[in-house]
């Protein structure tokens, strides 16, 4: 049966629906760009889906890291899924994600669609064809800008990019902590379980196909939580690839994995008598395979120095994180961990593949070396990284000019990704269309340290003693407000507010209990939840809006026709729990 080929051209083309992909999907969509994203699964999220179910870590390092948490799109997801899924389903986040892409304006999803080539003419991509499993359609999609969140750098891989694979030798990077000789190892794949307490004992029979574990033989792998499990049961990225024998690894995996629930069931005292695993995952969670060769490799010295560049659009703070060779086959401690000190950021020639034109990295494929990638990887920072590749794609679109020129409007991509409530460390709010930062800034009440003229300072959250919030005194009755004042009136179209969602605690979704026993149920208590916004000219109401049950961190409010005004309050009416107003930044246009 010869296929019907469907033809489509969009502006931006984004390869891989994981937490990279999507963010990058939604931003180069929300800024104008026409925008298609291809999966080959059939839910969204990567290894944060149902498929995988890894928690979202970042650079807040489980909180350990105050005001650290990934903001933008990302905290957006997150405080829709607590919003929306108190029981911490993985289902239910798979369901939120796909309905953040499939009904974003100018973004067309193709679920369970298959990338299987690359047209390239002097390095550029001009085209993919991929086909859908479930309708047997083929497709051969065209665009000027293509976006590669594959994780495996599948995308740049088949379109001739140069890359990375492997341990980087200090020699290559001078680096410190590599090791002494390059070669071909990484780090392997993963199989998650869930297990539930039935309330009466349940015996377990293991399959004859299973390994058997003693317990001198998981002596260095924690498995007191018995109830979720394990990154540690990891294998491949040595003898096997993790990419071309993916299949053997995860039959491995399955051996493992049921060898490890039958030592926690039938081999000394784990208090286990009353669990049987609930889920055991399929698809292996995949941490390393190859790094794309950018413009610029981030190395190990600049996480350590927490370097701030010129060109950062992005930032990260796990630790490197560096799992040992063979995994769960080599008898040590599983991975070695070389804490940061601060923050780093990432800069936007990271994301520019160095030798095809229009192809932009987002997510764990970026150009990092093998050091560097320990940190960079996790899902917290691929998210923030995506975001920031999708609103450089659609920038070049608006602009109309080919990646490389935009360089020249690194100052614009950043303002544009800090309006949009990105962070980036070492930078803030100077965008000069912000009448905002023009206002005289009052307010009924402010704490010691929470200022009113902090929502003009340019930065959107904490950063070491600087609350750079406004915090009321505790709330009275009544509520409390905040008001910008203009000297003569402003023509006013949007209004932005950012509250405070409590960056120093985890919101991601986790099967664990000891995640989830840190985090508070329900949305964070220091989020505004009801308020009003109110426009007056010489002290006469000409606007107001009314807002209820909010949920989110970052509210963009569009009125249908412009307000003259010289005054807007904000008044605070309720909060999710907490005592206090607060309030980082307003901006006006």
């Amino acid at each position: 049966m010869n296929k019907e080929v469907i033809r489509k051209q969009y502006d931006i083309i984004i390869v891989g629906g994981g937490i990279s992909g999507v963010c990058a999907a939604i931003a180069a969509a929300r800024h104008g760009a026409a925008a298609a994203l291809i999966q080959n699964r059939p839910v969204l999220g990567g290894n944060a889906s149902s498929e995988i179910r890894m928690h979202i870590c970042g650079a807040d390092c489980h909180g350990s890291r105050p005001d650290a948490r990934e903001t933008g799109i990302l905290e957006e997801i997150l405080l829709e899924n607590k919003l929306r899924n108190p029981q911490c389903s993985f289902s239910i986040l798979d369901t939120i994600l796909w309905e953040k892409c499939r009904f974003q304006d100018n973004l067309e999803l193709y679920l369970n669609t298959h990338m299987s080539s690359v047209a390239v003419e002097n390095g550029e991509i001009k085209s993919i064809v991929a086909e859908q499993l479930t309708t047997e359609k083929q497709f051969e999609l065209t665009a000027g800008i293509f976006i590669d969140a594959t994780g495996d750098g599948t995308l740049a891989c088949l379109a001739g990019a140069d890359y990375m694979y492997g341990r980087e030798g200090n020699s290559v990077f001078g680096e410190e902590h590599a090791p002494e000789e390059s070669d071909t190892v990484t780090m392997g794949n993963t199989l998650l379980f869930k297990a539930v307490d039935t309330g009466k004992p349940v015996p377990f029979q293991k399959p004859f196909w299973a390994n058997s574990y003693r317990e001198e033989e998981l002596s260095y792998r924690d498995h007191g939580e018995i109830s979720y499990g394990y990154w540690w049961i990891e294998l491949g990225g040595d003898s096997l690839s993790t990419v071309a024998d993916g299949e053997a690894i995860r039959d491995e995996l399955l051996k493992a994995l049921y060898g490890i629930w039958d030592h926690i069931k039938n081999q000394g005292d784990h208090k286990a008598d009353n669990y049987v695993l609930d889920w055991v995952g399929f698809l292996p969670g995949k941490r390393e395979s190859r790094r794309i060769m950018g413009n610029y490799v981030l190395k190990e010295q600049d996480l350590i120095e927490g370097r701030i560049f010129e060109d950062a659009v992005a930032y990260g703070g796990w630790p490197m994180d560096l799992h040992v060779a063979g995994g769960l086959n080599t008898k040590r401690q599983p991975t070695d961990y070389i804490h940061l000190k601060k923050v780093y950021t990432i800069p936007f020639q990271s994301l520019c593949a160095k030798n095809i034109k229009n192809l932009l990295l987002a997510g764990r494929a970026i150009s990092t070396s093998h050091m560097a990638f320990g940190s960079v990887r996790v899902m917290g920072t691929c998210g923030v990284i995506g975001q920031a590749a999708g609103t450089a794609g659609a920038l070049a679109v608006t602009k109309e000019i080919p990646l490389s020129e935009l360089s020249l409007y690194i100052r614009e991509l950043q303002q544009q990704l800090l309006m949009d409530d990105c962070y980036i460390p070492g930078f803030q709010n100077e965008d000069e269309k912000d009448l905002a930062r023009t206002a005289g800034i009052s307010c009924s009440s402010a704490a010691d340290n929470g200022s009113c003229r902090n929502v003009v300072n340019g930065i959107a959250r904490s950063t070491g003693e600087d609350t750079n919030c406004w915090i009321s005194e505790e709330m009275a009755p009544e509520g409390e407000w905040l008001s910008l004042s203009f000297s003569s009136p402003v023509s006013v179209s949007e209004l932005h507010v950012t509250f405070d969602s409590d960056l120093s605690r985890e919101i991601m979704l986790s099967m664990s209990q000891w995640v989830q026993n840190k985090q508070s149920p329900g949305l964070p208590l220091k989020l505004v939840k009801d308020y009003q916004l109110v426009y007056y000219r010489k002290d006469k109401k000409i606007f107001s809006e009314e807002i209820t049950d909010n949920y989110l961190r970052f509210r963009i409010h569009k009125l249908k026709e412009s307000v003259e005004c010289d005054k807007i309050v904000v008044k605070i009416r309720a909060t999710h729990g907490d005592k206090h107003a607060r309030i980082f930044e307003v901006r006006v246009y």
